[in-house]
């Protein structure tokens, strides 16, 4: 059996194919200093990694250099791998002479079923179609073969009560360790976005474990409700903070999926949590996973599709003091002091403020896989470029993911205290979102021409009669901070 070569992203068992299988683990330095990620990213990466050497013990070889060419020339025997989640790793280890590529794992649908699935799908390969053939496929919330409860998705019920935090991760001395090199390593000049602060995410297995137990007793139940809430004061609101332990290999998503659905089994969550949080894994993530790959050729991030604009210095450099729109300077903070926010901040703050400022996906691409520590490139591309800006065109979506003001004073409770006014479109205490969302939709009703989801939106614009004002107000703010 050949030594198998995980990437930082393969660190869990199902990544190998026995208990004492010879293993090589590489960190290389190039990595950072290509880009300038957010400091608790790579703090959570090295010491995932690390501590999946220490774990290992005399099966690994752990190789620290500068490249992963110059530590397989170290290495210098044959190894074979798991099919890496980029495609720039990809075509590196296609062009290693002793490298065997195998196929990919840490997803539940196979490359084959998902090719299968979507070349019968005429070009619109939607998520929903997707879900129901991965809910029948694996058989998750079947009875027979009917969905449980009689339909695919299932509305959410009220609210509930405040919810405890996941359980933080108490740093060791490998965190301190990595700590030191980081610190180190800025003094050599390699640059980092965000705050270095406790590492928040899990570094190891059981740790991943606990969080997944924790979330599936205390959180799970009330998912559903709150799927789409952002609260200032509460980061997690319902979710369960695993992103990293999938992205990272920790966690095999049936691992998560099956005990919700056996929660929902022994009546300690509701159907419409339990049915959300697996739309999410076994759908969604899948989902984007397996698009990353089946639209290679045309790929909408290598296109630079639709937009003028690049992402601004204060926003790639995470200065939320900068900024007054309290949804935006929050949210950034957020990521800034932590890597992470949840889904709807993500898409109804940070991209959809891009989007109303014409930013080019590809560079939103690039800013959320730096500065998010769960980023990675396949998973930021479909997010990213498929849905809010609609730059496939509509491969994924029906129409852009673009909302106002109106819409973030629904699902939060930012606005009651923002200098902005979300009902205002005109003036000093006009919303930026509000105000951009109008300037947006002018500047695209050409492309949107036809899209029968955006003609209620578009007609409205011909009854706004001050939006020649709005328009050249949206100019005159530019990319200065809102």
């Amino acid at each position: 059996m050949r030594r198998r070569w995980l990437f930082a992203d393969q660190l869990g068992p199902h990544f190998l194919d026995a208990p004492h299988q010879q293993v090589l683990l590489i960190e290389s330095k190039a990595v950072f200093r290509r880009r300038a990620f957010h400091r608790q990213k790579a703090h959570l990466v090295l010491s995932a990694l690390r501590h999946r050497a220490a774990e290992l013990g005399d099966t690994v070889v752990h190789v620290k250099a500068e490249t992963y060419r110059h530590a397989l020339r170290r290495l210098g025997e044959p190894l074979d791998v798991c099919h890496p989640t980029s495609r720039r790793a990809r075509d590196f280890v296609r062009a290693q002479p002793d490298v065997a590529m195998l196929p990919p794992r840490g997803f539940v649908t196979s490359p084959e079923d998902f090719a299968s699935w979507a070349d019968g799908q005429r070009g619109t390969m939607r998520l929903d179609n997707f879900y129901r053939h991965a809910r029948q496929r694996h058989r998750v919330l079947m009875d027979g073969d009917e969905p449980t409860g009689g339909r695919w998705r299932v509305t959410p019920g009220s609210s509930g009560p405040d919810l405890p935090p996941p359980p933080a991760p108490v740093e060791d001395d490998i965190d301190a360790e990595v700590r030191d090199d980081l610190n180190r390593w800025q003094t050599e000049g390699i640059e980092f976005v965000g705050r270095d602060g406790p590492r928040l995410f899990p570094a190891t297995r059981r740790e991943a474990m606990d969080r997944r137990d924790h979330f599936i007793a205390h959180r799970l139940p009330f998912y559903g409700a709150r799927e789409e809430a952002i609260r200032a004061t509460d980061p997690w609101v319902s979710h369960s903070g695993l992103s990293t332990s999938f992205n990272l290999g920790l966690l095999h998503p049936l691992e998560a999926v099956r005990p919700a659905e056996a929660a929902y089994r022994a009546g300690t969550a509701p159907l419409s949590s339990v049915e959300g949080f697996a739309r999410g894994i076994l759908g969604w993530r899948d989902y984007i996973w397996h698009l990353y790959w089946y639209l290679e050729a045309g790929s909408p991030a290598g296109r630079r599709p639709r937009g003028v604009g690049t992402v601004p210095p204060w926003f790639a450099r995470l200065d939320a003091d900068a900024v007054r729109a309290r949804c935006l300077s929050d949210t950034l903070a957020q990521v800034r002091d932590r890597g992470w926010v949840h889904h709807a901040q993500r898409l109804m703050v940070l991209a959809n403020y891009a989007l109303h400022r014409g930013w080019r996906p590809s560079d939103m691409v690039d800013w959320f896989h730096r500065s998010f520590v769960d980023g990675f490139e396949w998973a930021m591309v479909g997010n990213v470029v498929g849905m809010p800006p609609y730059a496939d065109p509509g491969t994924m979506t029906t129409k852009p993911y673009a909302a106002g003001g109106a819409h973030l004073d629904k699902v939060s409770d930012y606005c009651a205290g923002c200098r902005y006014d979300f009902t205002k479109r005109r003036g000093p205490d006009a919303c930026p979102f509000t105000a951009g969302y109008w300037a947006f939709l002018d500047r695209s009703r050409e492309r949107l021409h036809g899209n029968v989801r955006m003609t209620r939106a578009l007609r409205q614009l011909d009854h706004i009669p001050d939006l020649p004002d709005v328009i050249e107000q949206e100019r005159e703010r530019g990319e200065t901070p809102p």
